[in-house]
């Protein structure tokens, strides 16, 4: 039996080392094992290292054996090199082996790993730091027994997350220290060499026991989560087994107390909004369309803007402007295209000869659809659905304002007026008649002006938007 020592528990470059002169050799799994650290070999294992790589040796495995080597061989499991080297040789004939998860080697390897994994995820969960005063000043020191050899491969988030803080993680595997400056490691440490508590502990226990929820506790999965080998090392654990026993005494007494009585101002502040019936018949003028329109409740959009939103200018008016729908400026303040779009359209509507105050300027959605992002509230380009409910409102308004000519912004409103999609790039500036007889002008919407990137884009299609803008006043 050949066997190799590694120079440590998880001297992964030593095992690559060995393994591929054991590959050049040809010395089977089966007549194969490593060592690691004092562990005695057998009496028929022969020690003896491989022999050096033969020139012109090559050997490729796949980069994900070499991340699943990467965290079998924290494993602690006495085999785990073994296990690897086998996996290693059958790679060799076997180029797709990884891929078979249900192959025992394989499975056996990823299970491994896994287990590897969630050891450093409870290292993350479970370390708990105690200060001290030393000849440096602050320093917080914490035991850990994690589950695998995961002290190096976790250490660095706790370098990520405690940047401003002096520490020190003591581990029966070895020690991790971050000085502020630079992380290293040492020797292994054992429990004595840790403080028995700190003045903070005792702030952690009261908040600890201040979340406790005994109408939401459920032991096994708190286990599950927390498991009982990490309890020696959290000080909240002292206080679980008397908030278990306590858990029914407190439910029961939760369920009997009446409830406080709620705050006035909180409630004031959260008030339903009172819901105006929508009118069965269309609104006989513009005032009480727009109030109307308060109570739309045809689609979601309602719920999440802050009023509808319906067209301005004279109740009689030639020209009839139509856009998408309102953005966020125009949310809040509760008139059409009083915003970056509207001003690009002020300024068009004024180099084309046409008065913004003698139009009826309006958009086919009246409700703003958003997204948040932050503080921001980004917009959504409204569905057919949304276009086709809020329809009713915009032919209410067409059949008061009573326009000889409406000029659609953007493929939303065209779809709107028409009902029907068409394609603004293809057929702007040129009149689609309604089946009343009233011209419908498409051009693009103003915010498209806005987004293109280009300067010279830009200002060609400015002058485009124009050009479609003298079209509809010449067709007044």
């Amino acid at each position: 039996m050949r066997c190799v020592r590694l120079a440590s528990e998880t001297d992964l470059e030593g095992w690559r080392a060995a393994a591929r002169g054991l590959l050049a050799e040809g010395s089977p799994p089966s007549n194969t094992c490593f060592l690691t650290g004092a562990a005695p070999g057998g009496l028929f294992e022969d020690e003896a290292p491989p022999a050096p790589v033969p020139a012109g040796f090559t050997l490729n495995v796949p980069r994900a054996f070499m991340d699943l080597a990467e965290q079998v061989a924290l494993h602690r499991s006495v085999d785990r090199f073994d296990l690897l080297y086998r996996l290693l040789w059958r790679l060799q004939r076997e180029r797709t082996l990884l891929h078979i998860v249900s192959d025992r080697d394989v499975a056996d390897a990823m299970e491994r790993a896994k287990n590897v994994s969630r050891a450093s995820h409870k290292m993350k969960a479970f370390v708990r730091f105690r200060r001290i005063e030393d000849e440096g000043g602050e320093h917080w020191i914490a035991w850990f027994e994690p589950a695998h050899r995961v002290l190096e491969r976790t250490a660095p988030f706790f370098q990520r997350r405690f940047t401003t803080m002096r520490w020190t993680i003591l581990t029966p595997d070895g020690t991790a220290h971050w000085d502020l400056e630079r992380l290293s490691f040492g020797p292994p440490a054992t429990k004595d060499q840790a403080p028995d508590g700190d003045d903070v502990e005792e702030f952690w226990k009261t908040y600890y026991a201040s979340t406790f929820n005994p109408a939401r506790l459920k032991t096994k999965m708190m286990q599950s989560e927390m498991p009982r080998r990490y309890w020696a090392n959290l000080p909240e654990a002292a206080l679980i087994p008397g908030m278990i026993r306590e858990a029914e005494a407190r439910l029961g007494t939760m369920v009997a107390t009446p409830a406080s009585p709620a705050n006035a101002r909180l409630m004031k502040a959260i008030a339903p909004v009172v819901v105006r019936p929508e009118p069965v018949s269309a609104p006989d003028s513009l005032s009480s369309l727009s109030e109307a329109a308060q109570g739309c409740r045809r689609c979601p959009l309602w719920r999440d803007a802050t009023q509808a939103v319906c067209g301005r200018g004279p109740e009689r008016a030639d020209l009839m402007i139509v856009g998408e729908q309102p953005g966020d400026q125009e949310d809040l303040a509760g008139e059409p295209f009083v915003g970056p779009a509207g001003q690009v359209l002020d300024a068009a509507l004024a180099e084309a000869g046409i008065d913004r105050d003698r139009a009826w300027i309006t958009n086919a959605v009246k409700h703003f659809k958003h997204e948040p992002r932050g503080k921001r509230r980004l917009h959504k380009t409204p569905d057919a659905g949304e276009v086709e409910a809020c329809r009713w409102w915009l032919n209410a308004e067409r059949a008061l304002v009573k326009p000889r000519l409406i000029v659609t912004l953007g493929a939303t409103a065209a779809l709107g007026v028409l009902g029907h999609k068409i394609a603004v790039t293809r057929d702007r500036g040129r009149p689609i008649r309604l089946e009343d007889g009233t011209p419908v002008l498409p051009t693009v919407h103003p915010s498209y002006l806005l987004r293109l990137p280009d300067e010279a884009t830009r200002a060609a299609e400015r002058i485009r938007f124009i050009d479609d803008l003298k079209t509809a006043r010449a067709l007044l």
